[in-house]
């Protein structure tokens, strides 16, 4: 009998160690495909806003322009380029003010898609989300201070403490 249940428990053991690897395998398997589902979404992102700034009349402003972008505004203008937020899209000035309701603590991708109005449980929802968050970091409208966590930049929140109502 000793001998039965040893041979079972040992081909128990192999089964185990089996599918542990068959799992480390589909794991591996899954970051990968994340990361290029990742890549392909900020491709996509960055395929949009090209699109978007060739539909756009080429200027040389030398500084602020005093009139709103006429056309599709989904190009995020460079933060110096810009009188304020209300220069960015609807959705970028949406994930602006969740940026500064955030704080010191600050914004996730995960919580930038719920504010889109996007399903935050959708991998690409929060990678796109993610593509536009390092998109205003890109352009001076956001600091990214820990891995994933985006905040005004000091300057922003100076302003935002002495001026009530955050806006320009």
């Amino acid at each position: 009998m000793r001998a039965v249940l040893e041979t079972r428990r040992k081909t128990a053991a192999v089964r185990v160690e089996e599918l542990e690897a068959e799992l480390e395998r589909v794991r591996a398997n899954l970051v990968e495909a994340e990361e290029v589902l990742k890549l392909r979404t900020i491709g996509l992102e960055q395929y949009l806003e090209a699109l978007a700034e060739e539909d756009q009349p080429a200027e040389t402003v030398v500084g602020p322009s005093p009139r709103k972008p006429v056309g599709p505004r989904r190009a995020v203008p460079h933060r110096e380029n810009a009188a304020g937020v209300e220069d960015l899209s609807v959705d970028y000035q949406a994930v602006m003010a969740a940026a500064a309701e955030a704080g010191n603590d600050g914004l996730g991708a995960r919580r930038a898609a719920v504010v889109l109005g996007w399903d935050s449980a959708s991998a690409s929802r929060v990678e796109g989300a993610r593509a536009r968050l390092k998109r205003l970091v890109e352009r001076g409208w956001l600091v990214e201070t820990k891995p994933g966590r985006f905040t005004l930049p000091a300057e922003q929140r100076t302003d935002e403490a002495v001026r009530p109502g955050g806006g320009s």
